[in-house]
C-alpha cells in the first residue's frame, strides 16, 4: 500500500445529521488577538463545505500554539480559539460557536444539539494535557463527541497526539480534502518523480534536514543547500566559516553526503558581524569568512547557479530559506530562488513553514503549483515515508473492511 492510499470523504458512512469530529489545523499566527494570516482556516473550507452539503453537523477541533499553565486561570486566554471561531463564522457565513472547554459536559451538550449543517469549535486542544500525552481517556472523550472522524490537519499529522490517532481507533475515519491533496502531491513526488527532480533545502540547522537529504538522494537528481545549514557542509570541506552557525557533530555525515556528487553548496555568501536589519554586509567567496563575521545569505553567484539548475527541472521541492530573508540585507538569495521556482516550467512544491512565508511575502504564492500547510509534516513524510495520522486512517479503513 502506497503513501497516497488513505480513505477519503466518499468512503464515510454518512446520513443526514451524522456528527463529524473534524481535526483541522487552525494553528494560525496571532498578534494582539488578531489573525494575521488565515490561510490555514481557508484551507479547511472545502472539507467543511462538503460535509455541510452532505447534511452533516461538524465538531471542529484544533491546537493553537504551545499553551503553558497560567497561575489562577484554567488556560492561557491569549491562545484561545475565539478569533478562529469568529473568522470561520465570517468565511462560512454562519455562526460557529466556541465551546468553553475542550471536552466535558458543555462540549458534549453543544455537540449533541447541532443541527445538520451546523458547525461548532472546541477550545484549544492543547489546553488539555491529554492531547499531547495521547491519554486514552482524552481519546475516548473526543471520540464520544461524534459518529465519524475526519482528519484535515496535515500540519499536525506527524504528531501521535490524541486528536490525531485516538478517534480513528474507534470511529469510521477519512482524510479531508486538504490532507488528501497534501499526501497526493508529496507522496506522488516520491512515488512518481519527474526528472530532473531538484530539491532546494535551507534553514538553520543541518541536523533537522540530514534525514530528509538522505531520503531525497533516492529520488532527486540534485539537492541545492543554502541557509545556515550550509556552513556545516563548508566545514566538512575544510572551509573557513568565521562565526557562522555550525554543528560539529554532523560534519562527517555532511562530508559523506557531499561525496555522492548530487549536492551543491554555496560558492559565495553575504556576511555581516550582526544579524540586524541595518547591518553592514560584505560579499565573499566560500571559505572567505573572517573571524567575527557570519554568513547570513547565499551570494549572487550561488543564487545564479541555483536558479539555472531550477530552470531545467521538471519537478522542484523547496523547504527552507537561503538566508535571513526577513531582513533586507539578507533577502536576495531567498528572493532569487523563489523567483526561479515561480518561473520554472516544471511542477513546483513549497514545503510550508518559512518557505511558504517567503513566497507569500514576495507575492509569488499563486505561481507555485502547491504550497504545503505543514513544514514539519512534509519533511517527516519525505524522511519516514509515512505519518502517524496517515497510518491511523489506513488502520481504521482496514478494520471497517475486516
Amino acid at each position: 500500500m502506497g503513501i497516497t492510499d488513505i480513505p477519503q470523504l466518499e468512503d464515510l458512512p454518512l446520513r443526514r445529521g451524522t456528527r463529524v469530529l473534524l481535526r483541522a489545523d487552525f494553528n494560525v499566527p496571532l498578534h494582539d488577538g488578531v489573525i494575521s494570516d488565515d490561510l490555514r482556516i481557508r484551507a479547511a473550507l472545502p472539507t467543511i463545505e462538503w460535509l455541510r452539503e452532505h447534511h452533516c453537523s461538524i465538531v471542529a477541533c484544533s491546537h493553537l500554539g504551545r499553551p503553558k499553565p497560567v497561575a489562577g486561570a484554567p488556560f492561557d486566554a491569549k491562545l484561545s480559539l475565539a478569533p478562529v471561531a469568529r473568522r470561520l463564522s465570517e468565511l462560512l457565513h454562519t455562526e460557529v460557536g466556541l465551546a468553553p472547554e475542550v471536552t466535558g459536559f458543555e462540549a458534549q451538550a453543544r455537540a449533541a444539539s447541532l443541527a445538520p449543517g451546523e458547525v461548532m469549535l472546541l477550545e484549544n486542544l492543547r489546553f488539555n494535557p491529554g492531547e499531547k500525552a495521547c491519554d486514552p481517556d482524552f481519546c475516548t472523550e473526543l471520540s464520544e463527541l461524534a459518529d465519524v472522524y475526519v482528519n484535515d490537519a496535515f500540519g499536525a499529522a506527524h504528531r501521535a497526539h490524541a486528536s490525531i490517532v485516538g478517534p480513528p481507533a474507534v470511529l469510521p475515519s477519512a482524510a479531508g480534502r486538504l490532507l488528501q491533496r497534501e499526501v497526493e502531491v508529496l507522496g506522488g513526488m516520491l512515488e512518481r518523480p519527474q526528472h530532473p527532480f531538484v530539491a532546494v533545502l535551507g534553514g538553520a540547522k543541518v541536523s533537522d534536514k540530514l534525514g530528509v537529504i538522505e531520503a531525497l538522494l533516492d529520488h532527486c537528481d540534485t539537492i541545492l543547500v543554502g541557509g545556515a545549514m550550509a556552513f556545516t557542509f563548508h566545514a566538512a570541506q575544510g572551509l573557513a566559516i568565521g562565526d557562522s552557525l555550525v554543528e560539529p557533530d554532523f560534519v562527517e555525515r555532511c562530508r559523506a553526503l557531499l561525496a555522492t556528487g548530487h549536492i551543491l553548496v554555496p560558492t559565495d555568501v553575504v556576511i555581516a558581524q550582526a544579524m540586524e536589519p541595518d547591518a553592514s554586509t560584505r560579499h565573499v567567496g566560500a571559505g572567505g569568512i573572517p573571524d567575527g563575521w557570519k554568513g547570513l545569505d547565499i551570494g549572487p553567484e550561488t543564487a545564479g547557479t541555483f536558479s539555472d539548475v531550477i530552470a531545467d527541472a521538471r519537478m522542484v521541492l523547496w523547504n527552507g530559506p537561503m538566508g535571513v530573508f526577513e531582513m533586507a540585507p539578507f533577502a536576495m538569495g531567498t528572493r532569487t530562488v523563489a523567483e526561479a521556482i515561480a518561473e520554472c516550467g516544471g511542477f513546483t512544491v513549497v514545503g510550508g513553514g518559512d518557505s511558504a512565508a517567503a513566497v507569500a511575502a514576495f507575492g509569488l504564492a499563486n505561481r507555485i503549483d502547491h504550497v504545503s500547510t505543514g513544514g514539519g509534516a512534509s519533511l517527516e513524510l519525505i524522511e519516514q515515508g509515512d505519518l502517524p495520522g496517515l497510518k491511523a486512517l489506513r488502520e481504521a479503513a482496514a478494520r471497517r473492511r475486516a
